[in-house]
């Protein structure tokens, strides 16, 4: 079996990782697998780069002048065509095209033509909205009957003069329902839920949850404390985020909850800072970390996660941090509450800092290990990479035979 994957990154990132991770799980079981991907570089060596540095950042230009993400890199676009006419696969596995790097209406009409069997795993929002990846912070469900005066046009991916969800709304509906055989793969129960309100549920829709290499991401003997200038009693709480500004209201509450924790609790910040300049006296930042086995470390030394973004379509990070046998606070706000399993943790109101704080307190007094067998078991059950990996060859297979 030959499978095309296409995403905006490979081998990057939650996105870029998860097609690498499939890519070598075939190549293992005697398939074969190319990643397209749009943006960065990436060491995957059956990987194909759409279009050119200098396209990818004219889309970018003309996508905020404009107010239209997928609509541009046309040579690019029309190169990867010749080159899956050229591989010939068996399948074609989309993941996320907006980024920056290839024209939609295209690579529609090819697939429409080419009448091959199409998987589209949505890690986000965009595929059924007139423009936005997150809508649930701004309680916006245009998109159920059809997108107009966005109140996100200023977001990614951001707009400087034109509000044109509507037009992009109806031509997504028009391009993203003409595959003839295709499956949507939500990343999680709540996605799937949502997916089936949009235009898309015409497909089936057959969620298979993000997957965690547990082998990795596990609890080890190494204890990095002393890396970061950390006592052995300081009590750990956990952020991690690919990037932090002042403006995010992540931030804001990461600030209210560095007020409220006792003295001896220390919270560990991951991700780029990006204009901030000072952070709180209890706040240690570290850096976004790429490499698995150096976060792996960081989660398992980590009294508790808490995870303060208030709208995922999945939280692969929480998952990673519980396989590490390290519990999780998370809000009551889209898949969140299926991420953490019963004795995994905590969910709270989102936007609770007060709640937050009351739930690192009940984790220092039952102790991590009270939690951490709990968070193990249930990551192993349910995003067991090899399990989910599987799956999705299973769903290859059944759409070739159909």
């Amino acid at each position: 079996m030959k499978v095309l994957q296409i995403n905006t990154v490979c081998g990057y990132g939650s996105t870029g990782g998860i097609c690498v991770d499939l890519a070598t799980y075939l190549v293992d079981n005697g398939h074969e697998c190319k990643i397209a991907y749009g943006q960065g570089t990436t060491t995957y060596k059956s990987a194909y780069k759409i279009g050119t540095k200098f396209e990818n950042h004219l889309h970018n230009l003309l996508s905020r002048i404009v107010g239209k993400q997928g609509y541009f890199t046309h040579n690019g676009t029309k190169n990867l065509i010749k080159e899956i006419i050229a591989y010939r696969p068996d399948i074609i596995h989309l993941h996320n095209l907006h980024g920056n790097y290839l024209n939609f209406k295209l690579l529609f009409n090819f697939l429409n033509e080419y009448n091959m069997p199409v998987v589209w795993t949505l890690h986000d929002c965009w595929a059924y909205t007139g423009k936005c990846a997150h809508y649930t912070e701004v309680q916006c469900y245009k998109w159920i009957i059809e997108c107009n005066n966005c109140p996100q046009v200023r977001k990614y991916p951001s707009s400087i003069f034109f509000d044109r969800s509507n037009s992009s709304y109806v031509d997504k509906k028009n391009y993203f329902t003409s595959p003839r055989k295709m499956t949507i793969v939500p990343v999680s129960n709540w996605l799937a839920s949502e997916v089936n309100k949009s235009f898309l549920n015409k497909y089936p829709i057959k969620p298979i949850y993000n997957w965690v290499d547990h082998n990795t991401f596990k609890a080890t003997q190494e204890n990095g404390r002393d890396s970061y200038g950390l006592r052995e009693n300081d009590f750990l709480v956990l952020v991690v985020s690919a990037s932090w500004t002042e403006e995010d209201a992540k931030y804001r509450d990461l600030v209210k909850l560095s007020r409220l924790i006792t003295l001896g609790t220390v919270i560990i910040m991951v991700g780029k800072l990006i204009g901030i300049t000072k952070l709180p006296a209890n706040v240690i930042h570290i850096p976004y970390v790429q490499n698995k086995l150096k976060m792996a470390e960081i989660y398992a030394m980590a009294n508790v996660y808490v995870h303060l973004s208030v709208e995922d379509t999945f939280g692969k990070v929480i998952a990673e941090a519980l396989s590490c046998g390290t519990p999780a606070i998370v809000y009551n706000s889209t898949a969140y509450p299926e991420i953490v399993g019963p004795g995994c943790g905590f969910v709270v109101e989102k936007g609770d800092v007060l709640q937050v704080s009351l739930a690192i307190v009940k984790v220092q007094i039952a102790g991590k290990k009270s939690f951490s067998i709990k968070c193990r078991e249930f990551v192993v059950k349910n995003f067991d990479s090899d399990q989910k990996l599987l799956e999705t060859l299973n769903l290859y297979n059944q759409m070739i035979l159909s």
